[in-house]
């Protein structure tokens, strides 16, 4: 089974992205992001569906399959400032362009059921300031920060019918990811010799979780539900926290998801949505500790068919930071303990990981996106997103605001996939 999932993992995740709502993309499918994300009150498609909310997975007529992924061009800045001498501006990073691809199928058995399985490429950040925004003394106040994270799911699911209204759906995550934590540490910042390599380099890990989805149609209204359990991994020997030269694993579990959705068709060639969805991220593993707060996702977009072969769509997405700014924390006392990380944490340094290493803060994404049916068989889907950029900064107890860390996030990404319909 490990071996299957890494080969998976080879074809869902290709690098890693700078993700959206926390560390989630909004979508997975060009179809969805193209509208904000949407997929849980009204259906996209069956391999979105997959992923988005399994009971609509009944909208498949017959045999699909898609093939596709997503350029995601992130332009993100940290900053570190512990006084004169010691502030290294916003600088950029280097891990600006990742590819994110994905691949479903689905398939009608009888009227009753369909089948399906995808693996998509969900969730990740990742920046590269390596010999970046040393002070003059040659010491890396961003710390040569380097980190991947990325986290797939193969998901096989099956979509059953109750009744011409209602349908039900189920799906399997089986989840692989990796992550790289690297650093230069430095007990005295003003002394080069007392830096040490803290990262352990790249590591794997697998998990398994579920999701459950309701579907509920009548005439021109649909609405859904969507559970989508937490996912726990850990992944070892990656990051030495007390610079004795062992390497600490990480718990880091992706959180659970509650989702609800309403869709309505509003003329005979348009469609809308609305989606709502609550990540639960001060619960899961590692993002508690490192107080990222829950997020309320709001997704709304449409469709409008211009004519039988061209579709097209936008959406707008808002999930306000779960990284907030703070004043005047706690930069001596280490009352945070990261499992399974040997040291203990300060305030200060927490938010520090987060701005400099895992700035997953961006808020408001439009998107804009279509389709076009070539033949009565395949067709291709499009899709541009842009995340506004955001900033956070934070600042600790030494007083005039210092020190001070900060992180600016903004996004682009173009979508494509290709769709075989039998």
């Amino acid at each position: 089974m490990r071996k299957v999932l890494a080969s998976a993992a080879i074809l869902a995740v290709a690098g890693s992205a700078m993700a959206t709502n926390g560390d989630n993309m909004i979508g997975v499918t060009p179809a969805s992001e193209a509208m904000g994300g949407l997929g849980v009150g009204m259906p996209i498609g069956s391999i979105d569906s997959i992923f988005r909310n399994p009971a609509w997975m009944n909208s498949e007529k017959g045999f699909t399959v898609s093939f596709g992924g997503i350029l995601f061009m992130p332009d993100v800045k940290g900053r570190f400032n512990m006084g004169p001498g010691m502030d290294s501006g916003y600088v950029s990073s280097r891990a600006n362009f990742f590819t994110v691809p994905e691949i479903g199928i689905a398939n009608r058995i009888n009227d009753q059921v369909v089948v399906g399985i995808a693996a998509y490429g969900v969730s990740g950040m990742g920046v590269d300031y390596r010999d970046k925004g040393n002070n003059a003394r040659g010491t890396p106040v961003l710390s040569n920060m380097h980190t991947t994270l990325q986290f797939m799911r193969i998901i096989p699911a099956v979509s059953y019918q109750i009744n011409p209204n209602l349908s039900v759906g189920v799906g399997l995550d089986l989840a692989w990811g990796s992550l790289d934590m690297g650093a230069t540490m430095c007990a005295n910042p003003m002394n080069p010799a007392t830096c040490y390599n803290a990262g352990g380099g790249q590591s794997s890990s697998y998990g398994a979780g579920a999701q459950l989805g309701v579907g509920y149609r009548a005439g021109d209204l649909t609405v859904g539900f969507n559970y989508q359990s937490p996912v726990s991994m850990k992944y070892k020997h990656v990051f030495d926290s007390d610079g004795n030269g062992s390497y600490e694993d990480l718990k880091l579990q992706q959180p659970q998801e509650v989702a609800a959705g309403i869709g309505y068709k509003v003329l005979p060639n348009l469609k809308v949505g609305l989606d709502l969805r609550w990540i639960n991220w001060s619960k899961a593993d590692g993002y508690k500790q490192f107080k990222w707060k829950d997020q309320t996702v709001i997704a709304v977009g449409g469709e409008y068919q211009v004519n039988p072969a061209l579709k097209l769509r936008a959406g707008y997405n808002y999930g306000k930071s779960p990284i907030r700014s703070y004043s005047g924390l706690n930069g001596m006392m280490p009352t945070n303990n990261i499992p399974s990380l040997a040291q203990p944490f300060p305030d200060f340094n927490v938010q520090w990981f987060n701005l400099i290493g895992f700035p997953a803060i961006t808020e408001h994404h439009i998107s804009l996106g279509g389709s076009y049916q070539f033949t009565k068989n395949f067709a291709v889907d499009l899709a541009y997103v842009h995340a506004f950029e955001k900033k956070v900064e934070s600042s600790g107890n030494m007083g005039g605001g210092l020190p001070l860390v900060g992180a600016k996030n903004s996004q682009n990404e173009v979508g494509v996939a290709l769709r075989w319909s039998f």
